[in-house]
Order: structure tokens, then sequence, then C-alpha cells
């Protein structure tokens, strides 16, 4: 059914086989076989713009449904159960995201959502502003907060559709710390993840390439961690700063600092 493993595909039919062969590989090593946990796909794509057609036409990018079919039918082939609630989005990036799964011999990489079983725990931990003004110096992140914790320039932004954005880490506009314009209105946001009971970072609109960044340095790491991507966030380590915009910086840590 698919070309050899070693093949470097360089026609339409080549590279659509190589990708639903590495998403079929990747699905059975998820979950043994089994695709009840498995939420959704995420296919990026880092190709030169001189294939890009290539890659489109491969993954049916003007109707997205019909290559999620070709892998809903290899995943009933091969007895990999998929719920019926499962995504599949396809991305085309600049830079492949470091926490998701290289394919040989393609410019793309796989990243799997799965739902895993945990025992739910409870957390608290802290957001304390190092560099940059924020409307307050430190904040408190709970696990049994339902809403998101969105970090952006300004309280109350206006976005897509009319509808307003209020961040929950606000740094005004009118700061006398011009590191505050370096940040996006919609930057980024923190949510408790209760399948694997941790708070994670993820960047918004307004923080991914080619706008602002953000970054990730953890203590031990000399390399910060880039988000390049909506969809993968960062698990937060205590100790880890996150960096917005190549100045702003956040402590995020497990301990309140002391007043």
């Amino acid at each position: 059914m698919f070309r050899k493993a070693t093949d470097n595909p360089t026609d339409v039919k080549g590279i659509r086989d190589a990708f639903l062969r590495s998403i079929k590989e990747e699905l059975q090593k998820s979950e043994g076989g089994e695709g009840r946990n498995i939420k959704g796909l995420n296919l990026f794509i880092a190709c030169a713009d001189t294939e890009k057609h290539l890659y489109e036409s491969a993954t049916h990018d003007y109707d997205q449904a019909i290559f999620k079919n070709e892998i809903q039918k290899i995943a009933d082939d091969f007895a990999i159960d998929l719920p019926a609630s499962w995504a599949l989005e396809i991305t085309f990036t600049d830079e492949l995201p470091s926490e998701s799964l290289k394919i040989a011999n393609l410019p793309a990489s796989i990243f799997i959502h799965t739902r895993r079983h945990s025992i739910q725990k409870s957390a608290t931990a802290y957001i304390t502003v190092l560099s940059a003004e924020a409307e307050q110096e430190q904040y408190t992140l709970t696990s049994t907060a339902s809403q998101k914790t969105t970090i952006g320039r300004e309280k109350k932004v206006q976005v897509d559709g009319g509808f307003f954005r209020i961040n929950t880490i606000a740094f005004p506009s009118d700061s006398k710390n011009d590191i505050n314009k370096f940040i996006s209105r919609q930057h980024a946001h923190i949510e408790w993840d209760g399948e694997t009971n941790c708070f994670i970072l993820y960047a918004d609109e307004g923080g991914v390439p080619p706008a602002n960044k953000v970054k990730i340095k953890s203590a031990g790491d000399e390399s910060p961690v880039k988000l390049n991507s909506m969809q993968i966030g960062h698990r937060l380590q205590e100790g880890d700063q996150i960096i917005l915009g190549e100045a702003a910086i956040l402590l995020f840590s497990y301990v309140q600092e002391s007043e």
C-alpha cells in the first residue's frame, strides 16, 4: 500500500503515502493499536515555498476532510479505534514545533493529542513579573479555576468578531516601561490540564511567528524552548522563566514570593 520508508518522495502521491504511513505508525505506537484515547492529530509542514503546492495537494488542503477520511480508513483497516470526535489540523509553518514527532524524509512532523487517565490533583502556582510592568507584581493560578489565565497588553482588548478579550495578566500600554510595547494584546494564556496534572502555557495569535514570540527558559536547560504553534503548549515546571517578546520575563513557581 505504501512506498518503502527509505524513499524520499518528490511527487504528490509519494508525499501523501509517506504522510499516511507515518501517521499510521505513530497512531499505533501512541495507543498500542487502540485509538480510543486519541483526541486529535496535528500535522505540521515546513516545506519551501516552491514545494508548497505539492504538499497542499498531498493533504487535500482545499478540503482537509478528504485527508481525514483517508486517515480514518487506514485506522479502520489496522484496528485503530479512533473516537468519532477526533480532530485533524494541518498547519504550514516556518519551523516545526520541538515537541512534535519528525517525519522521516519530509519537512513535516506530527503531534498526537491523547486523553490520559490520571488521578485528579489540585495545585496552586504563582506568576511573578520580573521585567516589564503589569497591573500586579504577582498573580495566583489555581487548578480549580475554570477560565484561562490570559496574558497580553492592556486589560481589555477587542478581537475578531467584535468581542472583547479580558487579559488576566495585563501590561498597560501607557506604562513608562518600554518593554510593555513588545507584548501583544493576545500574547499567551495558561491552562490547568487535569489529565497531566500541570499548568500548560500556550501561545496565542500575537505570540507565534511572525508576530511577537513566546519562549520558556527552564532551570538547567541552556537553550530556551520556543512556542511556534497555538496548538502545542509547554508544561510549566518550577522555576520556568516565560519570555514574552524577547524582553518581558515572568517567573512560574509553586512557591509564593515573600512580600
